[in-house]
C-alpha cells in the first residue's frame, strides 16, 4: 500500500462529513428492533454502528449504559465509573448521554477535566491504579469511541 495522494493535503469537500447532520441523526435515531442491523450488537467488546445508518444513536447509548448500571448493581460493584471518550465526532454527545444515565442511577463518575479526550489505556490505567489493594468498592469504566462514524 503506497502513500495516499491526499497525504498532507486538506480533504476534498466531497469527503467532508456534515457534523450537524451526524449529531441530528444521533439524537433522532429510533432503532427498529425488527431490523437486526439496528439492534445493539457487540463486536470486539463494544457496540458498532453509525448514526447515518440508524445503528448508533442516543437510544443505543441509553440502553447500553442502563444495562451497565443494572449489571453493576447486580454484581455489587459500587466504586466509581471512569468514563473516557475519543476524538470522533459523536464521542461528546454519546458521553453526555452516558453521564446522564449514570447520574440517574447514582453512579459516581470521573471524566477528563475540561471536556478532554481520554485514550483507552489511560482509562484502564486509572481503574487499575484505583483498584490496587482493594477488594470492595472497585472502579470500572466505559470508553466512548464511535470509531465507525466519520471523524
Amino acid at each position: 500500500m503506497g502513500i495516499s495522494p491526499l497525504a498532507g493535503k486538506a480533504a476534498p469537500k466531497e469527503m467532508l462529513v456534515d457534523l450537524a447532520r451526524l449529531e441530528r441523526e444521533y439524537q433522532a435515531c429510533r432503532p427498529d428492533i425488527s431490523d437486526p442491523n439496528q439492534r445493539v450488537i457487540f463486536g470486539t467488546s463494544r457496540h458498532r454502528g453509525s448514526s447515518l445508518r440508524g445503528t448508533f444513536g442516543e437510544a443505543h447509548i441509553l440502553a447500553i449504559t442502563q444495562a451497565i448500571c443494572e449489571y453493576r448493581h447486580g454484581q455489587g460493584i459500587g466504586g466509581p465509573m471512569y468514563v473516557g471518550k475519543d476524538t470522533q465526532a459523536l464521542s461528546g454527545p454519546a458521553q453526555r448521554t452516558a453521564l446522564e444515565v449514570l447520574a440517574a442511577n447514582g453512579v459516581e463518575t470521573l471524566i477528563q477535566r475540561e471536556d478532554g479526550f481520554t485514550p483507552t489505556p489511560a482509562v484502564s490505567h486509572a481503574i487499575l491504579t484505583y483498584n490496587r489493594g482493594q477488594s470492595q468498592g472497585l472502579a470500572d469504566g466505559i470508553v466512548i469511541t464511535p470509531s465507525h462514524n466519520p471523524s
